[in-house]
Formats: C-alpha cells, structure tokens, sequence
C-alpha cells in the first residue's frame, strides 16, 4: 500500500493461471492490461496487482487484511461459451456457493475461499471476474474470444476501483458482463 495513501482502502488484484495454457492465462493479462503505464495512473493509489499460479495458500496470502480484493481468471463451463464474463461478488461474511463454472486449475478458488475462511483470512470484500476458456492446450496466447473478454474485464474492475476508492464508478467505459 502507497504510505501516502493514509485511510485508503487497501485493495489488491490478482490474476489467476498459467501463461503456458493459451487461455489459461486470461487472469494474467488481465493483470498485465491494468499495470500497463496507460492504466495503472486509473488505478486508486497502492492498488496491488498480482499474479498467482493458484495455489490457495498463495491467494489467502494476497488478499489477506484487504478491504476489497479482485480476482481474474479462467475458468471452465458446461457447455463451454469461450470468452463469456462472470461476476460474482462476496461481501461481509463466508461467502456461499460458486456458480457452475470453476476453475480452469484442479482445485478451485472455493479451495482458496474455504481456506480464507477457516482462517479467517478473507478480504472483506471479493470480487471474482470468471472468463470462459476456450483453449487450455499448451502454449501461448489468448484465443479471439478470450483476449476480447480480458478487455472487457479490465474495464469493470477499473470500475469496481474506483467505486472502493470513492470515484464515480461509472467513469471508466466498459461493456457490461454476466453477473
């Protein structure tokens, strides 16, 4: 957190995946969109961006003692509508049940939440951006439908920033997603 920004809400972005399973690595260039010089100065002074692999320890770990944390990544549904955006938030309190889509990892960000709250460790507020993956082979690179849906992500947590951060929300342009 920026020392200068005394009594700001202390809020963190990570981007969830692996930057070798094509779309897999949505979270991440969520992260890398936000932290590009043309973005980072809309961010609310000491936003954290991070980017985690998904280990549950890992994400306990950024998120931990934040009043609004963030999280972007991939994730798989039935049936599959690569490039869709979900929004779920999770405010004060343990938050329920994910929806039908999960991680594209082995385990889940419901490992990670179940773990934070055992903890409790749990940001005070949460907000997960879940893009339907397309491609998870291996290699680099987004497929179409996800790299549009990374923009569109980006967008809405810039939004969601500057809502936490006390700006007026609707200053960012965006197109809208499921939430």
């Amino acid at each position: 957190m920026d020392p200068d920004a005394a009594g700001a809400p202390r809020i963190c972005v990570i981007g969830v995946g692996s930057r070798f399973r094509r779309d897999d690595a949505a979270g991440w260039a969520v992260v890398a969109r936000l932290g590009r010089p043309a973005d980072r100065h809309l961010l609310p002074p000491g936003t954290q961006l991070h980017v985690c692999d998904g280990d549950p320890a890992r994400l306990v770990a950024f998120w931990e003692g934040a009043d609004l944390a963030v999280v972007a990544d991939a994730a798989r549904a039935v049936p599959a509508r690569p490039g869709t955006v979900h929004r779920l938030r999770f405010g004060d309190g343990r938050p329920a049940g994910l929806p039908a889509t999960t991680s594209s990892h082995g385990f889940g960000l419901a490992d990670a939440l179940g773990l934070a709250a055992s903890l409790g460790r749990l940001p005070r507020r949460l907000v997960v951006y879940a893009i339907e993956a397309g491609d998870m082979s291996y290699g680099t690179g987004l497929s179409l439908p996800v790299a549009a849906a990374v923009r569109v992500v980006a967008a809405g947590i810039r939004r969601d920033l500057a809502a936490a951060a006390g700006a007026r929300p609707g200053a960012v342009a965006g197109q809208p997603c499921r939430e």
